[in-house]
């Protein structure tokens, strides 16, 4: 579970990546030169991911220390390596 500072930080950091993409848009509109726009795209995914990257460390920290306990590890890992999956997609 995601701690009440690490929500904060995470909505702190989506809300800069919504800026991107309003700036992608407007770079659009501006006609502005296509390799630019497509590495503000790069940097906003990055960004997403970093977020995917913080999320799913918190799981591994809370959630899935909790599997482990409540010997449920197989699904919490089965679960976790799927997510991985998608992830590197």
């Amino acid at each position: 579970m995601l701690t009440d500072k690490e929500k904060s930080e995470l909505k702190l950091r989506l809300k800069k990546i919504a800026g991107q993409i309003n700036g992608i848009d407007k770079m659009l509109d501006d006609g502005r030169y296509c390799v630019d726009v497509v590495q503000q795209i790069l940097a906003a995914r990055a960004a997403l991911n970093k977020v995917s990257l913080i999320i799913m460390e918190s799981h591994a920290k809370s959630c899935m220390v909790t599997a482990i306990k409540e010997n449920r590890a197989e699904q919490s890992i089965e679960e976790l390596m799927q997510l991985l999956k998608q992830f590197t997609k």
